[in-house]
């Protein structure tokens, strides 16, 4: 059997597999949170496995392992090094992401400021994300047209497939789970083939000198094995220009909100730093050094065309194993590597469609859909992410170029606004749609300059300008963000009351209300108790009770009568997440959403475990309020013993 029908044959069966995780969640779905945020019940392994194996792209180890082979470890802070220091960043800021009311970036800006942000920034997001993909079907698209001479719609169609397959049927517990074993296959195959290599470097061959372990990882050019020798402006301004655009990035932030507690966030991303560090930090630095010995013509290449070189240094990988292994074995790296593409697309094309989805199409186009339509509209969005990132492949040849053009455009962004939202009071909407909008341009035109004005394998054209223009331009397009987000801010009126309480402690005070008195004798009070879902998810209980009303529900007029009745109700973010505001902390506030069908109303509410026995009365004083606005507008709600209420 051929090595490309071994591939077929394994894929098939990983890919069923992957399709039986999404399965297995798609019955575990009874909220948004459930679909969007694995229902916040993620451990430390799921979290570290997950955070760290979004960057480990097919693409990604190869670039990495090109880039060691020219450049030695001066090249870890293109990629790697700010890999490690986003994700130990992140969990530094756990504290103040993991409570906050969202299920997206785009959904927390607009609680923050306004509506007028939401869209902007969803489009941004999702801009990223297809930039991000980009890279993992071109390293993909490498390793299916070396391995087996096929041409790049192959690498996007598996992509596609698969992910739109189990990550629409489980939604991000899919994405979890299976990031999880993509991550140990990846690191199983990662470690073969080091050994293998390096077996292989070491034991010689008509062409290449057989040499000791010791002497391989010794015999280096001067300088290999020193960081710095870039120069420290150099590091410095890799690290301000892509760290940014990572701490920020929405799918670390999702995975925050999915942990169940501050210490499983913290912790797991501490865990996916480390396995990253282990990757690409070790593993792919000995893989580097054994094919520098094996192909020796690679490195010094590099005096005569510089980053030229880079095309044959990226695939040198694929190219020993295709040469030097079996057909099964090639088959099996196949895999591997597909696993590595599709642990990384998976998170961009899930990160990239809730923007799509969530934020802009139930936001804006149809805030009454239900869970069972936006499913549909989730696996349409899937399938855009991925399908816009086939065609921009054909057209962005490098990969850690397109990770990089992505970073870039977010650090200029969104970066002022979504922290400076999260640290500073005086940040106005009108300040950071400014931000926004002025680094976005500033940021997209710089990058187009750049790239129109470099020749092929020449030094790029802002860099020859100014070295404060490296990396086209992103230190500028942030300073030019930076100062309209802070210079708008202070010229226009302070956010309101309800918009900083889930940010800042001392505006939350201001919304607390009286512990609401309930009679636990009420025969209704003790039915809706037998009825409600609670448990207890680390620092966190969850309250989910999913009702259907005599009759389908026209969402808006429901909402407008509930708000009229009861100006407790509010919609911060859009009619299709309705909180009953009665306290600072939103995630332990009562909220309302649209179910699997148009008559279905789902409860929830997350308060902190403490409050578990104290927090029925107030799902009880929720529930009647909304049972009064439905009987005013002719519709009575069921319980799910059948009474009406």
């Amino acid at each position: 059997m051929e090595s490309y029908q071994i591939f077929l044959l394994l894929m098939a069966v990983y890919v069923l597999g992957l399709i039986g995780i999404g399965l297995y969640f798609t019955k575990r779905q009874k909220s948004v949170t459930d679909f969007w945020l694995a229902g916040r019940k993620i451990g430390t392994l799921g979290i570290g496995f997950s955070a760290a194996s979004s960057w480990m792209t097919a693409g990604g180890i190869l670039a990495v392992i090109g880039l060691y082979m020219l450049l030695g470890m001066g090249s870890v802070w293109g990629f790697v090094a700010p890999n490690v220091l986003a994700l130990l960043l992140i969990a530094l800021l756990v504290g103040k992401i993991k409570h906050l009311p969202a299920i997206t970036q785009p959904e927390l800006l607009e609680q923050r400021y306004s509506s007028s942000i939401r869209a902007p920034v969803a489009i941004i997001i999702a801009i990223v994300m297809i930039l991000f993909a980009v890279a993992d079907i071109i390293g993909f698209s490498l390793v299916l047209s070396i391995f087996f001479g096929l041409d790049p719609v192959y690498a996007a169609a598996i992509v596609a497939i698969a992910i739109s397959l189990y990550v629409t049927l489980g939604g991000f517990s899919a994405v979890i789970w299976t990031d999880m074993l993509q991550f140990i296959l990846l690191a199983t195959f990662s470690l073969i083939i080091a050994l293998v290599v390096v077996n292989a470097a070491t034991t010689g061959s008509a062409d290449v000198p057989a040499i000791s372990t010791s002497e391989l990882f010794g015999d280096v050019s001067p300088g290999w094995w020193n960081p710095f020798i870039v120069g420290v402006p150099a590091v410095m301004i890799a690290i301000i220009a892509i760290i940014p655009g990572w701490v920020t990035e929405q799918d670390p932030w999702q995975r925050v909100w999915a942990a169940k507690d501050e210490k499983s966030a913290r912790t797991g991303m501490i865990l996916g730093s480390f396995c990253i560090f282990l990757i690409f930090g070790v593993v792919c630095t000995v893989i580097a050094i054994s094919l520098n010995h094996i192909y020796p013509s690679i490195p010094a290449s590099f005096a005569d065309i510089g980053m030229g070189a880079m095309a044959e240094a990226e695939p040198a990988l694929l190219v020993y194993i295709v040469s030097n292994l079996s057909p099964i074995a090639i088959g099996l790296c196949a895999v591997g590597l597909a696993a590595a593409a599709m642990s990384s697309a998976d998170t961009f094309a899930t990160s990239g469609a809730s923007c799509l989805s969530r934020d802009i199409y139930q936001r804006y186009i149809k805030p009454d859909a239900t869970m069972k339509e936006m499913m549909a509209i989730n696996r349409i969005s899937v399938l855009i992410i991925i399908a816009a990132a086939t065609v921009l492949s054909f057209y962005i040849q490098g990969i850690i170029e397109a990770i990089h053009i992505a970073t870039f455009i977010a650090s200029a962004s969104y970066f002022f606004p979504l922290m400076g939202g999260l640290y500073w009071k005086r940040a106005t909407k009108e300040g950071a749609l400014a931000g926004l909008i002025v680094g976005a341009i500033a940021q997209i035109g710089l990058t187009v300059v750049d790239l129109a004005n470099t020749a092929p394998f020449a030094p790029a054209y802002l860099d020859m300008i100014h070295p404060i223009l490296s990396n086209h331009g992103v230190i500028v397009g942030m300073l030019l963000s930076g100062i309209a987000f802070f210079g708008v801010s202070l010229a226009t009126k302070p956010s309101s009351t309800v918009n900083l309480a889930p940010f800042f402690a001392d505006e939350a005070k201001k919304l607390e209300e009286e512990v609401t008195v309930v009679d636990e004798s009420d025969p209704d009070y003790k039915k809706l108790i037998g009825s409600l879902e609670r448990e207890v998810t680390g620092d966190r209980a969850i309250f989910k009770l999913n009702l259907e009303a005599s009759a389908t529900v026209n969402w808006d007029k429901f909402v407008g009568e509930l708000k009229t009745i009861h100006p407790s109700w509010v919609t911060p973010t859009g009619v299709n997440s309705v909180y009953r505001l009665t306290k600072g902390d939103m995630l332990a506030c009562v909220s309302l959403s649209r179910g699997e069908t148009e008559k279905e109303i789902w409860f929830a509410s997350e308060p902190m475990a403490q409050d578990l026995e104290n927090h029925g009365k107030e799902f009880f004083s929720a529930f009647k309020q909304v049972s009064q606005a439905l009987e005013n507008i002719g519709i009575l709600l069921t319980l799910p013993s059948g009474d009406n209420y």
